[in-house]
């Protein structure tokens, strides 16, 4: 789905389609557009898709697990264009810090209560009897010749 489309959505459509609301697809626009800027500082090819496709694409990878040959086909470019843009996409979020979760010394420092619940999800092998010649009955064989 291209970003001129979504324009013409409302708030709640908008969010319902890409995941995320308006003003964090715009926060997140601006970082990218940013970086494509620095990217493209000295020159190189532009990249088929806009920056807000790109962040588009990225989007229904996340939120669709749409596979890179799906995506590739609805924005008319190919499959290793797709994943190497999604990997930038990724990695210049990562960057900005921004949108990062807080890491697992964060939750053990703060006040917040937590209950956890564990599900033991091991494995057990399925019990089997043991095949013996005494527990097998023979059949006899007759061959006429």
């Amino acid at each position: 789905m291209k970003y001129e489309i979504l324009t013409n959505y409302s708030d709640e459509d908008f969010r319902r389609i890409t995941g995320i609301k308006r003003n964090t697809f715009a926060e997140i626009l601006e970082i990218l557009n940013k970086a494509y800027e620095i990217k493209h500082a000295k020159g190189g090819r532009k990249s088929k898709l806009e920056v807000h496709d790109m962040l588009l694409a990225a989007l229904e990878y996340w939120r669709e697990y749409r596979t890179y040959a799906h995506i590739a086909a609805s924005y008319g470019v190919d499959e290793s264009n797709i994943f190497r843009t999604i990997q930038w996409v990724e990695d210049i979020l990562i960057k900005s810090g921004k949108f990062s979760l807080p890491g697992k010394k964060a939750l053990l420092e703060s006040n917040i209560e937590c209950e956890i619940i564990l599900i033991d999800a091991t494995e057990t092998p399925i019990e089997r009897p043991k095949k013996n010649k005494s527990d097998t009955i023979l059949e006899r064989k007759n061959v006429i010749l």
